[in-house]
Parts: structure tokens; C-alpha cells; sequence
């Protein structure tokens, strides 16, 4: 995005979670310097993050307040998925926060091949939370609780015990997750000034919310989904795209437990750039 011959400016300070992170060393500024070059020339992806950044921030910024937990963590969510929602490695974790399916139901999360709630953007960033909010109670510190969402806190730990250090920054850490500091750090650094990066938008480029007109539940077996999404018409992929924890065709339901089914505006799913709003005005280049 940036001309071949300009290398990104490496900031001197950043602020991560309210605290001051100071970049005046050279390992540390190489370190950010490398993710900074990722970012801007070999991370295509970096425009198409901040489009669906619009889409997503407005659900998962208050759902992370309410818990306790400081809204940068939204960057972290856009480095685990890219921005999107249905994102699934090839380790399997899936969604929006990359839960495991194993972890993923340790912090509450129904996973089958039904429903698999990982794709549930709320119930999902309610998860990362209650796992965020163990790990600052462990650390007292929030970069080292980002550290500890990427390889787990039992090696962060063990990596504290044995360097005698409190803080993942100052850690010799495995070199995917001492990346994984710097891409956080990265990320919100061109998300808070695109345009300084060569990333320039207008209102009407950014993603919106997908609209939702009504909220109906389902507490017994799905026979079609289809057909649910018909009788509301609308075909099976857009209550997918608003729904996207359904994984199926049908839902057998044993338990009679109850869904909460999101039914988009078909009209307001029109494209409509007079109607895109930014979640973030630093998005956009006046």
C-alpha cells in the first residue's frame, strides 16, 4: 500500500490496554518494525480487515466492556480471524476468537455438527472474555494475557517461572506468540490511522452490520432451515450469514433447548452506499 521505497514508521510508544509500551530499544522495534512490514506489503488482507472491522466492532466492543475486559482486545480478534467470522484453521479452531472445540465448550459454548456456537459472534466474545479475564487475574497484565491467548497460560507460566520476568514482552517466547505481541500491536497501530499507511477509504468501501429486523426462537427440532428462511423470505444463505453458529441443514434438537435466530431486513441487505456508516472515523480520508 505504501510506496515500494518507504519503510512504515515505527512509532516511538504505543498504548496498548491503557498501558504505555515503550518501542526505544532495537529488539523491540525491530520486532514491531517486521509486523509493521507485514501489514502493509505482504498482508493483503490488511484492507479487507478494516472493512469488516466496521461490521464487527459495534457488536464486540460492548460485549467487552460490559465484562471488564479493554476494547483493544478487538484487535486481537481481528489478527485470530482476520475479520471473519467464519474463519476455521487447520488445527480446527474456528470463529471469531479461534476456539478449540474443546475449549470452546470448557467456556460454555455448544459445538456439534449442528450448531456450533465457536461462529456465534456474541456468545463467542462472551468465552473470550471469561478466558481474558482468568488469565489478567493470573498476570495482572494484559499484553501477557494476549501472549497467553495464543499459546496458553500453562507455557506462558512456565516461561515467567524460569526467566524471572513478569511481563510476556520482556519473555523469550515461542516465535509465533512473540509475534503474535507485535502483530496486536501492529494492528491497532494502521487501525488507528489508516490513511498514514497508505490504506485509503470511504465511507461507502467499509462493511456495514448486517440488518436485523426481528429476533424469533426455535426450541424444538428444525426439520429445513430452508424452509424457516423462506417463510421469512429470505433463502438459506442469508439466514446463514446472520446466523452463521448453524451448521446445518437441519437441527435435531433433543434437548428442546432454545435458539435465538436472528432475521435480517431483506431490503435493508441492499447495497446502499449513502447508508454505510463508519464505526471509526480515523477509517476514512476526508
Amino acid at each position: 500500500m505504501l510506496n515500494n521505497n518507504v519503510s512504515p514508521k515505527i512509532p516511538m510508544q504505543v498504548t496498548f490496554a491503557g498501558e504505555k509500551i515503550e518501542l526505544t530499544s532495537q529488539d523491540r522495534r525491530e520486532r514491531m518494525d517486521r509486523e509493521m512490514l507485514s501489514f502493509c506489503y505482504s498482508h493483503i488482507n490488511t484492507m479487507l480487515q478494516i472493512k469488516r472491522a466496521n461490521r464487527l466492532f459495534p457488536i464486540v466492543e460492548p460485549i467487552l466492556v460490559k465484562h471488564g475486559i479493554p476494547s483493544d482486545f478487538k484487535y486481537l480478534m481481528i489478527i485470530e480471524c482476520n475479520g471473519d467470522v467464519e474463519a476455521r484453521s487447520g488445527a480446527g479452531a474456528a470463529g471469531p476468537w479461534q476456539f478449540l472445540e474443546k475449549t470452546g465448550r470448557q467456556y460454555g459454548l455448544e459445538v456439534n455438527g449442528e450448531v456450533d456456537e465457536r461462529y456465534n459472534i456474541e456468545k463467542a466474545t462472551v468465552a473470550a472474555c471469561k478466558y481474558l479475564k482468568e488469565s489478567y487475574e493470573e498476570y495482572g497484565d494484559w499484553l501477557t494475557v494476549a501472549a497467553s491467548y495464543n499459546t496458553g497460560r500453562a507455557n506462558v507460566t512456565k516461561r515467567i517461572n524460569a526467566q524471572k520476568e513478569e511481563k510476556a514482552i520482556n519473555l523469550v517466547l515461542l516465535p509465533e506468540t512473540s509475534r503474535y505481541i507485535f502483530r496486536l500491536l501492529a494492528v491497532k497501530t494502521i487501525f488507528s490511522n489508516p490513511q498514514a499507511y497508505g490504506f485509503i477509504l470511504k465511507e461507502s468501501d467499509l462493511y456495514p452490520t448486517i440488518p436485523i429486523a426481528k429476533t424469533i426462537t426455535v426450541s424444538n427440532a428444525v426439520t429445513s432451515w430452508a424452509d424457516i428462511a423462506k417463510e421469512h423470505g429470505l433463502t438459506y444463505l442469508q439466514l446463514h450469514e446472520a446466523n452463521p453458529w448453524i451448521r446445518s441443514a437441519s437441527m435435531a434438537n433433543k434437548s428442546n433447548k432454545t435458539y435465538k435466530v436472528k432475521i435480517p431486513d431483506v431490503k435493508a441487505l441492499e447495497y446502499d452506499p449513502t447508508k454505510t456508516r463508519a464505526h471509526d472515523r480515523r477509517w476514512i480520508a476526508e
